[in-house]
């Protein structure tokens, strides 16, 4: 494994959603998210992760909004690019475009509807981590992919490609993080993918967060991410709990939806737009998830101060 710089890659590093006006994607509203991260104090973005709804892009659109993000970031932020797909030759030219464009690092999704096995895992990522020099990581996340990754398998991935480095990991499986961490060692990076194990798995070594509520409430997710850097873990779990009904609203339908209802209602995004198969909101969440903005004392007037 290589060895990364201490505080490269770590902390609050938030999946930005795309915003869509009219059918297309709106880059302008998308430099503008990129700039809210850079203000809040987010300590890098992920480009094209599951929030941005990317099986609803085109490889061009994915390729344009990497191109926005890192003119956008302009080096004030790491920036991490989800390059994976369900097919290797996809994987291999967007990982190749993320390369070229100036990326810091890579997210590669385990290949989804395929179901391979774990030896096929391993030949694909070996594959993958041979093609490119920057650090790359597995974004674990079975509920969507319908297949997990192993400690074997992360083991013989570790072995073949040094550039390998972490895992973004998106089960509810607070042990399975603990044993790569005790496995793989200390400097494997751990970022946490749900949002009720951020506390709980920063608390045992994860090295930090790829939350959707990012887009939310960015300062306190680097708080709270902070805090745990510290050693002040009271002052994290309080602001675990601060977050505790927003992180719920997140999966009160399937993501992004209420996020970026919640968004457009703070008038981060101007339009709440999604892409067939994704639809908006219905008018009972709308107001269930209006309810959730008010308990956290959340409006356009506040929400850049209380985020």
């Amino acid at each position: 494994m290589m060895k990364l710089p201490k505080e490269f890659l770590r902390g609050s590093i938030p999946p930005l959603i795309t915003p869509f006006r009219n059918g297309d994607i709106d880059y302008d509203a998308y430099a503008g998210l990129v700039e809210y991260q850079v203000d809040s104090g987010s300590h890098g973005i992920l480009v094209n992760g599951t929030t941005s709804e990317p099986s609803s892009l085109t490889v061009d659109e994915r390729n344009r909004v990497v191109d926005v993000a890192i003119e956008a970031c302009s080096g004030r932020l790491p920036v991490v690019v989800a390059t994976g797909s369900q097919s290797l030759a996809e994987t291999q030219a967007l990982t190749a475009h993320a390369e070229k464009a100036g990326a810091d690092a890579l997210l590669i999704v385990t290949p989804y509807y395929s179901r391979p096995p774990q030896r096929g895992l391993v030949e694909y990522y070996k594959a993958l981590g041979s093609r490119t020099a920057l650090p790359w990581m597995i974004y674990h996340i079975p509920g969507r992919a319908a297949v997990s990754v192993t400690l074997d398998t992360l083991q013989q991935v570790s072995t073949a490609c040094p550039n390998f480095v972490g895992m973004k990991h998106a089960v509810d499986d607070l042990g399975f993080a603990t044993t790569c961490l005790d496995a793989l060692g200390a400097d494997f990076r751990i970022f946490v993918g749900l949002e009720d194990l951020s506390y709980p798995l920063m608390a045992v070594g994860a090295c930090g967060l790829m939350n959707a509520v990012g887009n939310l409430q960015p300062k306190k997710l680097v708080r709270m991410c902070e805090a745990v850097w510290a050693g002040d873990l009271k002052k994290a779990r309080k602001l675990h709990y601060e977050l505790f009904e927003i992180n719920q609203a997140v999966f009160y339908d399937t993501n992004p939806i209420a996020i970026k209802y919640m968004m457009k209602k703070l008038g981060t995004i101007p339009e709440n737009e999604h892409r067939l198969p994704m639809v908006p909101a219905t008018p009972e969440l709308e107001q269930r998830l209006d309810g959730v903005l008010e308990r956290a004392g959340l409006s356009p007037e506040t929400a850049k101060e209380a985020a």
